[in-house]
């Protein structure tokens, strides 16, 4: 499929909002959904809606099919050696939690380090917190370059051999960072320690493979990557994985259950309690499939080329500061001396232009960066420099509009 008419493929882009045309900057919270998606999600509803693993009648078979076809693609889209090291969940963040508070929990100990990035989003922090205050461990964050980026040597220093677990992004979901994960990695293996990468702002945006970046653990969601929302993914070696308790409990996990005792499924069952989100799941297979007929570095390159030219639009509006380092991913994060990122927003989606304006789920970060608040344009595959042509407009109106009110 050619990148230059994929915007067609995507209903919800061709309607106006406010009397304008909709452009839509606002993916890194979450992705439009391509007619693929949309179709195989009212096919399984409207022809084969069953439950999975249960029946053996042609409709639950044909469901868990989809189901567990799923697994095998994204165990192929991001390079894992095993469909039983792909566990769903709800999204990133029950991923996130769920390696915190299984793995963390049983692993950690008074003493021990857990290593971090200021620029992590809330879902990367917060377990991490509980965790170390239920354990005893010590939380420590590589420090951040003046541009928004970490460096291999300040990782290096930081990682010690009380490091037992090393958390961090694999793109900032606020400065477009790309972190070097695969450097990190073999940094922490060195100290025995484990690395868990959240991946939300990465797998929809290029192509990573688990065996080249060696980390432990790695979560993403659907939702960002053209897929239903309420599914993700936790990728986790398997040795890891079989040492982890479950951290749901309940029906479909289970392999025998007495009055007092239970034991469970092997993997990757015994982490998907309960009914599984069969929809989301074969929805996340067509999201997958859609992607890959378009190619991965495709997606890369088209959105490099975006984020530079709407670097170099960006220049030529004076008072509108850019966070985040020159070599970034698809996204931009910016501020307007003139007037207040949630006015700004406000103003832009009168003219059917959506960004996205806040803390993005970054309060560490937004403190680092001396601000209370930002806006984001965030891009992805279905957008042009058209749509980058009305944001720059549309910024221009807004400063003038200000600058009226408050002469």
């Amino acid at each position: 499929m050619d990148i230059k008419n994929v915007k067609d493929m995507f209903p919800v882009l061709d309607q106006e909002v406010n009397g304008h045309p909709l452009v839509y900057l606002d993916s890194a919270a979450t992705s439009q959904k391509p007619l693929p998606v949309i179709e195989a999600l009212g096919d399984y509803y409207r022809r084969y809606n069953s439950n999975v693993h249960r029946g053996v009648h042609t409709l639950g078979t044909m469901a868990t099919e989809g189901y567990e076809g799923t697994r095998e693609k994204v165990k192929t889209f991001i390079g894992a050696k095993r469909s039983e090291e792909i566990i769903f969940t709800r999204g990133t963040t029950t991923a996130l939690n769920m390696v915190a508070n299984s793995y963390g929990r049983a692993n950690l100990s008074e003493g021990d380090e857990i290593v971090l990035t200021q620029m992590e989003h809330h879902s990367n922090i917060i377990p991490w917190q509980q965790v170390a205050k239920a354990t005893g461990a010590k939380l420590h964050y590589i420090p951040m370059q003046n541009d928004g980026t970490i460096t291999v040597e300040d990782a290096r220093n930081t990682i010690t051999d009380k490091t037992k677990i090393v958390a961090m992004g694999h793109v900032s979901n606020v400065l477009g960072t790309v972190n070097p994960i695969k450097e990190v990695t073999a940094i922490a293996h060195e100290h025995n320690a484990v690395t868990v990468v959240d991946g939300a702002q990465s797998v929809p945006h290029m192509k990573v493979d688990m065996q080249d970046l060696n980390c432990d653990f790695y979560a993403f969601s659907a939702h960002k990557m053209c897929g239903p929302t309420g599914i993700g993914v936790l990728y986790g070696k398997k040795k890891h994985l079989k040492q982890m308790e479950p951290f749901e409990f309940g029906g479909e996990m289970i392999d025998f259950v007495d009055l007092y005792e239970s034991t469970w499924k092997e993997l990757p069952w015994k982490f998907e309690g309960g009914t599984p989100i069969i929809a989301g799941a074969i929805g996340l297979g067509a999201a997958i499939d859609f992607l890959e007929d378009i190619g991965m570095d495709n997606i890369t390159a088209h959105e490099t080329k975006l984020t530079n030219y709407a670097l170099e639009r960006f220049s030529e509006l004076e008072g509108l500061e850019v966070f985040g380092p020159e070599k970034r991913a698809g996204l931009i994060t910016f501020n307007s001396e003139e007037v207040h990122p949630h006015d700004l927003a406000t103003v832009l989606d009168a003219d059917g232009i959506a960004v996205r304006a806040g803390h993005h789920c970054a309060q560490p970060l937004m403190k680092w960066l001396n601000v209370t608040a930002t806006a984001r344009a965030s891009f992805y595959l279905y957008n042009t420099e058209e749509d980058i042509d009305k944001l720059v407009n549309g910024l221009s109106k807004a400063k003038e509009y200000f600058g009226d009110v408050f002469a």
